[in-house]
């Protein structure tokens, strides 16, 4: 089932997003954290891979399992990072073979110690010609793409944002999925400025829920989101109480999400950071 069929259904869609874990340790936990909420009845879900493919195998693997064996539609993650087109060619027939028929197409960023993206002999410099080559490797498949409420932090403007966005869409992708926000009217603003510069696919919210004070804080200086400055306050009261905090978080998620829906958002996506407990909690009256 195509992403982009379910989000046209009139279905507002729920999808979560895993990354491949690293031990047999944590895959044994990712398992639990996959049956646990498969109870939500996800429309399907994502698995990303790091900087230069590191888990690239592994997230094919868990893409196929999750296919296969949880009989949940998988998102495969493809990024211009660390492949020529010869790579990224070799990676499509790979998620072709394993029946995947959704691609979030990315940019990337750049590796761990460097500042710049840089592209590799033969690559791709941009997410917009990743889709295109895509699109004409494998015409049926299902593309989507990232979108920043608060602009890329390499945009110089939301608005010069927006066009690149348009030319990832303009370009093949058939919907985007935004990075995390903890201001619903960021998100609903972003929206309208994207209608009004032309794009008319769907465009689902990212909802990441607050775990730990720490990562939250360095998850948002990295995507340039910020955080609404009583929801900071909140957060600094309580930096120390973990459990205080994850509170705060579920909290905070419930009330962006009971908005989001009202308003009738196409679906939304949670970034779930391969942790069941926060967004069981979050979900638990959503039936």
């Amino acid at each position: 089932m195509k992403v982009i069929d379910l989000l046209n259904s009139g279905k507002q869609t729920l999808s979560f997003e895993f990354f491949p874990p690293k031990t047999l340790e944590q895959e044994e936990h990712l398992f639990a954290v996959i049956n646990q909420l498969k109870a939500f009845s996800p429309d399907y879900v994502s698995v990303t891979y790091g900087a230069l493919g590191a888990n690239q195998e592994k997230s094919f693997q868990w893409v196929g399992r999750l296919k296969n064996e949880f009989k949940i539609e998988p998102v495969a993650h493809l990024t211009c990072v660390g492949d020529d087109r010869e790579g990224i060619r070799r990676k499509l027939k790979d998620l072709e073979e394993i029946g995947v028929g959704n691609i979030l197409a990315l940019r990337g960023d750049p590796p761990a110690g460097e500042i710049k993206f840089s592209s590799p002999p033969n690559g791709f410099k941009h997410a917009s010609e990743l889709v295109d080559f895509i699109k004409r490797e494998m015409p049926e498949v299902c593309i989507g793409v990232a979108g920043y409420p608060e602009k890329h932090p390499e945009a110089k403007s939301i608005d010069e944002d927006i066009m690149n966005l348009k030319t990832k869409v303009d370009a093949g992708a058939d919907y985007i999925v935004t990075q995390l926000f903890f201001d619903n009217q960021k998100y609903f603003a972003f929206v309208d400025k994207c209608r009004k510069a032309g794009i008319t696919v769907p465009i689902v919210p990212g909802i990441m829920p607050i775990i730990s004070y720490k990562s939250i804080f360095k998850m948002t200086q990295t995507c340039g989101a910020n955080l609404p400055s009583d929801l900071l306050a909140k957060l600094e009261k309580h930096k120390d109480n973990r459990v205080a905090i994850q509170a705060i978080g579920v909290e905070q998620a419930v009330n962006q999400c009971r908005e989001l829906r009202l308003q009738k958002v196409p679906g939304m996506h949670f970034f779930v950071m391969n942790q069941a407990g926060q967004i069981s909690r979050i979900l638990g009256g959503r039936h």
